[in-house]
């Protein structure tokens, strides 16, 4: 199993989009790279002032998806061209980000970035590794699962694309 951790604003959406994905076995939402000093909550991470990302553990198959894959997947959802927002949600709490745990993932990723970013005027998307993670509570997870009809900034056809990958 690899794993990759991905920032894409609001993480309720990132991690249903994500796990539509054959070959990702598992994903939880949680907060990233911000003020090791604090262990984050919501209401801590949602004050912007600790500089956490809502960012989705996502942990794969390499045999059946590719790294390749889920990035493709993540830049359907995202717009690497706002700053601090996605949707309608605003803040560095919803910044969009890629991290990664081992070299060979950062190689993958700044690959990957060095291909997407120069078709863009302004690329906002982080590509750095991991620093910290701390799983959100528990109403977070599969949040969509729970509540089909809860907030989410990436809309229904953007979903059923992913699906199909």
């Amino acid at each position: 199993m690899r794993e990759i951790y991905l920032a894409g604003g609001c993480f309720w959406g990132v991690e249903k989009a994500i796990s539509l994905l054959r070959g990702v076995t598992f994903t939880q939402c949680g907060y990233a790279n911000g003020d090791p000093h604090f262990i984050p909550d919501y209401m801590l991470v949602c004050s912007g002032r600790y500089g956490y990302a809502e960012t989705v553990k996502v942990e794969y198959d390499s045999e059946i998806v590719g790294l390749d894959k889920i990035l493709l997947a993540f830049f359907m959802i995202i717009d690497p061209t706002q700053k601090d927002r996605q949707g309608n949600d605003r803040g560095i709490q919803y910044r969009t980000g890629i991290y990664w745990t081992d070299e060979e993932a950062g190689d993958a990723v700044k690959g990957i970035i060095s291909k997407v970013a120069p078709r863009f005027r302004e690329f906002y998307t982080e590509a750095l590794p991991l620093e910290n993670f701390t799983p959100a509570e528990e109403n977070h997870q599969k949040y969509l699962d729970k509540n089909p009809y809860g907030y989410c900034h990436i809309s229904p056809a953007a979903m059923a694309e992913i699906s199909k990958l």
